[in-house]
Parts: C-alpha cells; structure tokens; sequence
C-alpha cells in the first residue's frame, strides 16, 4: 500500500473515529498479527501513526 492511500485511510478513520481511530487502527493490526498477516499488520501499524500525525501532539 502505498503512502498516499494510507494517509487517505488514516484521515477517514479519524474523521469517522476521532481520538479513538489509532485504537481502532490497533485493533486491526492486532488482528492482522494474529491472523499472520504481516504486510497488513505493518500497513495498520504506519496508519497508526499518520494517525497520530493527523491528531497532533499530546496536550498536557
């Protein structure tokens, strides 16, 4: 998957999710791992962290 097309899946699941989509994100890369998926377990762990770009630093 290409880097484009991640950014795209995390700002959907973000816009769907909001400061629970890299939950949701990790839950599927669990799922992924689990079911011995590693190419896929590694495109959710990289949305995870677009996600993590999209939402910003954490504030204190």
């Amino acid at each position: 998957m290409d880097i484009l097309k991640k950014k795209e899946i995390a700002h959907a699941l973000y816009r769907a999710h909001g400061n629970k989509a890299e939950l949701e994100a990790a839950r599927k890369e669990r799922a992924s791992q689990d079911a011995g998926n590693r190419a896929e377990a590694a495109n959710w762990r990289a949305i995870r962290e677009s996600i993590r770009q999209v939402r910003g630093a954490n504030q204190a």
